[in-house]
């Protein structure tokens, strides 16, 4: 399968990595960035061939995917509707990693009718939060509440957000300030982000979760009429919500978000030394009895595999599982081959068991849960 990967960034490093030792894809690279793509063949293993593209042109970009069977969208989520767009008239299949939600849907109305699969947010979360949610969901006469809660947290937090930058601030500080989505009382509603605080225990350490936006992926419309209630919040260490909440709306920096990015890039500094908490409950009825099942599960850091691999973060392991595991599930055909394709369409075994989805079957799974 000939694959082009737009973004050669923080994720998609690891994403071209993992699919050019597969042996099975014949992988080109592309990113506008030069000193990005050389970083490929920093540690002078073979690399895959790369191209300078300015991605954020929509002529450069249809020609960049000419002759392409699937595109891997790794590229910052402003990008996304416009690299679907390209992949739709270039005729080849999409898979991005998109949380933005107005993106999705717009990929939804260009997947309508197209003969190629266009299949967003195959990240963390959304994507592979969606696929065990579902998938709990599934063996329930009677759905009640499906809670989601995912966060990529720093190992060792020392500044006063408890957090360091593991990943996009763009995206960061997207789903920081949009409405969010969730199911009421069986009803569909939007929730404000930063809001519905909480606070609970997992494996021996406080975290506090609260609203944010994206990361149900398109689960309100699959469990619409089926579930109860439904939401999704991110998890961070107690006292990051109160913060950020100060940031954005009390100092209004909501209403002038490049300032804040500019901020946050230049006083927080970024780890490699991270976690990623996966952490999904599901109540309802089975068989007569009111039941909750649970799927927890923490991912840390590590090296990639052999001598001197490079140092790998929970975030760019996780992400890069699920984007690589949709594409090879999709080319194996067990998944739709055209149209829109909702992650919660994948199997969570037929996940798991695949050889870039055992990510998340070599994490730790949490025992005790307060």
């Amino acid at each position: 399968m000939r694959v082009t990967l737009l973004g050669a960034g923080h994720i998609g490093q690891t994403i071209a990595r993992l699919l050019h030792q597969s042996g099975d894809f014949e992988l080109t690279v592309v990113d506008r960035s030069a000193q990005a793509l050389q970083l490929l063949a920093g540690d002078g293993r073979a690399a895959p061939p790369t191209r300078v593209v300015d991605t954020g042109d929509a002529g450069a970009l249809r020609a960049a995917l000419a002759g392409a069977d699937a595109v891997l969208n790794a590229l910052p989520y402003h990008l996304a509707t416009l690299a679907a767009s390209a992949a739709r008239e270039a005729g080849c299949h999409y898979f991005d990693l998109t949380e933005d939600v107005a993106a999705t849907r717009a990929i939804k109305q260009l997947a309508d009718g197209a003969a190629t699969a266009f299949m967003p947010q195959c990240g963390l979360a959304p994507g592979f939060i969606g696929i065990v949610a579902h998938h709990l969901a599934q063996g329930f006469e009677t759905l009640h509440d499906v809670q989601m809660r995912v966060g990529a947290l720093p190992a060792f937090p020392t500044n006063s957000l408890k957090y360091n930058l593991t990943w996009s601030v763009d995206g960061l500080i997207n789903e920081y300030c949009h409405p969010c989505e969730a199911i009421r009382d069986g009803q569909n509603i939007e929730v404000l982000p930063l809001e519905g605080l909480e606070h609970f225990s997992l494996d021996g350490t406080e975290y506090e979760a609260f609203n944010t936006s994206g990361g149900l992926g398109t689960l309100c419309e699959t469990l619409a009429g089926r579930v109860q209630n439904l939401d999704y919040k991110s998890v961070r260490y107690p006292g990051h919500r109160y913060l950020m909440k100060m940031l954005l709306e009390e100092l209004k920096l909501n209403r002038d978000q490049e300032t804040l990015k500019e901020i946050m890039r230049r006083s927080i500094p970024s780890t490699m030394q991270d976690v990623v908490l996966v952490f999904v409950t599901v109540s309802g009825m089975k068989r007569g009895s009111l039941v909750q099942e649970v799927f927890a599960r923490k991912i840390f850091a590590e090296r990639a595999p052999g001598d001197g691999g490079e140092p790998l973060s929970a975030i760019q392991i996780t992400t890069a599982a699920g984007i690589c595991a949709a594409l090879d599930l999709f080319r194996e055909g067990r998944l739709p081959q055209r149209g829109f394709i909702r992650q919660e369409q994948v199997a969570l075994p037929d996940f798991l068991d695949n050889r870039f989805g055992r990510a998340y079957q070599q994490s730790r799974q949490v025992q005790s849960i307060g």
